[in-house]
């Protein structure tokens, strides 16, 4: 049987994992068995961070709704309680928009809530 030469597979396979991992520490972006073990970690994190960045931004809004009630005299969770009993569907990413980007708008949604609260 003839003799298979897979060098070029190699270089290209080694090439592409060291390129991969440009930019990380020490061994991690010049040495192949370390590149590929970061490579992989660093896959997981990103998978599991593309997740947690939802729960981070919803936070994030809930702190600037909340921030813009306070002059209203209204606490956050009052507030999202009123919103659901007057079934206005506003998520919290607008509301958090309005507040920064529009606050009349938002004045006039809260006068409007408090007018029909009970």
């Amino acid at each position: 049987m003839p003799r298979v030469k897979r060098g070029t597979l190699h270089t290209k396979r080694r090439k592409r994992i060291l390129k991969k991992a440009k930019g990380f520490l020490h061994r991690r972006k010049s040495h192949l068995r370390q590149a590929k073990q970061a490579l992989i970690k660093a896959g997981q994190y990103a998978y599991r961070d593309r997740r947690k960045k939802k729960a981070v931004f919803r936070g994030l809004w809930n702190v600037q709704v909340s921030a813009a009630l306070k002059p209203f005299g209204f606490s956050y969770s009052r507030w999202m309680h009123l919103l659901n009993v007057q079934k206005i569907a506003l998520n919290r990413k607008m509301l958090a928009r309005l507040a920064n980007d529009r606050p009349e708008v938002f004045q006039k949604i809260v006068e409007s809530v408090r007018e029909s609260s009970p």
